[in-house]
C-alpha cells in the first residue's frame, strides 16, 4: 500500500449518517492540475464518489499503473481534499487499464489489486475476496435512505462491435450489438445487483463508468448492448426500487438525460466529466433524444442535493463548473421516482 492511500476512505473523515449532499466526477488526469477539488470541498459534500478515469493509466505495465497513482495521491488540491470528504470509488477504461477495455484485460486483476490499495479498501472487504470493484453502501435512517451503488462495468464487459467500415469518425468507434452471450456486468454482479435493489433505500445513486441513457452517439453506453440495458431495466422494475438515479462520466462533457425506462416513474442519468478534461465546443452537435438539460463543456463536477425538511422531499440534479457556478440544475420531488409516479406509454409515443 503506498503512502498515500489510507487516508481516502477510511482515517480522513466520517460519512454523515444522513446524506443530504453526494459530488460526483469522473476524468481526472494525473498529469495535469486539478484545482476543482478545493470547488467540490467548499461546496461541503457528505460524500464524492469518483466513478471512473480517476486516472489515465492506458497500460499493461504494472510500474507505470502505480506511478499514475502515486501522481494522483501527491496531486495538492486531491490531498487536501480526500482529508475532509470520504471518497467512495469505481473505475471506468482508462484507470482499468486500457481505453474502451473489458474483460480481455490481461492485467485486471493487477489493476484491481492498486485500485483497492490506493483507495484504502480494508482487507476484510468483498472487494479483496472477488473478482470486480463493484460496491454499495446504504446511509441514513428509514425514510431518508439513500443508497450507493457503484457498478463495475469493466471488468466483465464483452468487446464492443465495431461500427461498419467507412462511416464518418465524429459518429464514435461502436455500434449496438444484441447478442444474448455480451455481457457489461457478468452473471455474479447481476445476481449482486438484484439483492441490492432488493434493500431499502428511498434514493438509489447508481453509478456507471459511461452512459445508462443516451444512445445516438456511437461511443461507449450501454445501449451499445440493448439486451443488458433492458436487463437493467428490468431488474429495477421486478425488485420494486424507487428513487434510482444513474451517474455517469466518460464523455468528457456535462449532461442530463431522462427515459421512460418501463419502471414506473423516469429515470434519469446525470453525465458529469471530466474533472480536468473537459472538451470544448463540439459535442453540440451530438444528437441525443433523451437530453433534458443543455449540454455544458468545460471541466466539471456533478452534486445530487436532497431537501429531506419538506413533505415531499426535494431532490436537485446538478453539474458544475470549475469555479461553482451551476451549469445546470433539474429539481424533482422525491414522489416522482416511485413506481406508479408515471403512466404505462404505448410504444413509440
Amino acid at each position: 500500500m503506498w503512502r498515500f492511500a489510507a487516508l481516502s476512505l477510511l482515517t480522513a473523515c466520517a460519512t454523515p449518517a444522513n446524506l443530504t449532499r453526494v459530488a460526483f466526477g469522473s476524468c481526472a488526469d494525473q498529469d495535469r492540475p486539478q484545482p476543482i477539488w478545493d470547488t467540490i470541498a467548499a461546496q461541503d459534500p457528505d460524500a464524492f464518489l469518483f466513478i471512473g478515469d480517476n486516472i489515465y493509466a492506458d497500460t499493461r505495465d504494472p510500474a507505470t499503473m502505480r506511478a499514475a497513482y502515486d501522481r494522483l495521491g501527491a496531486e495538492p488540491h486531491y490531498q487536501r481534499f480526500r482529508e475532509q470528504v470520504r471518497v467512495l470509488p469505481t473505475w471506468d477504461d482508462h484507470d482499468f487499464g486500457e481505453n474502451d477495455a473489458g474483460a480481455d484485460y490481461p492485467m485486471r486483476e493487477a489493476s484491481q489489486a492498486m485500485f483497492l490499495d490506493f483507495f484504502g479498501v480494508p482487507a476484510d472487504d468483498a472487494r479483496r475476496k472477488r473478482p470486480g470493484v463493484y460496491h454499495a453502501e446504504v446511509f441514513g435512517p428509514p425514510g431518508q435512505r439513500v443508497q450507493v451503488i457503484l457498478l463495475d462495468t469493466r471488468y466483465f464487459k464483452s468487446p464492443w462491435r465495431p461500427r461498419p467500415e467507412g462511416e464518418h469518425p465524429f459518429y464514435g468507434r461502436w455500434a449496438p450489438d444484441d447478442d444474448p452471450s455480451a455481457t457489461i456486468l457478468g452473471e455474479a454482479q447481476w445476481r449482486w445487483l438484484a439483492a441490492q435493489l432488493a434493500e431499502p433505500a428511498d434514493v438509489r445513486l447508481v453509478a456507471s463508468g459511461f452512459q445508462v441513457i443516451s444512445e445516438d452517439h456511437g461511443w461507449e453506453k450501454w445501449a451499445n448492448f440493448p439486451h443488458e440495458r433492458r436487463r437493467l431495466f428490468e431488474t429495477i422494475r421486478e425488485s420494486g426500487a424507487k428513487g434510482v438515479i444513474f451517474l455517469s462520466g466518460d464523455r468528457h462533457k456535462g449532461e442530463l438525460s431522462m427515459m421512460d425506462g418501463g419502471v414506473g416513474y423516469p429515470l434519469y442519468d446525470v453525465t458529469s466529466s471530466g474533472l480536468n478534461k473537459g472538451f470544448a465546443t463540439w459535442f453540440h452537435f451530438e444528437k441525443n433524444r433523451h437530453r433534458v438539460a443543455v449540454m455544458r463543456v468545460g471541466n466539471t463536477f456533478g452534486q445530487i442535493e436532497i431537501d429531506w425538511n419538506r413533505e415531499d422531499p426535494l431532490i436537485r440534479m446538478q453539474v458544475r463548473f470549475e469555479d461553482g457556478a451551476v451549469a445546470f440544475e433539474h429539481r424533482l420531488p422525491l414522489s416522482m421516482l416511485q413506481p406508479g409516479a408515471m403512466p404505462n406509454i404505448p410504444p413509440g409515443h
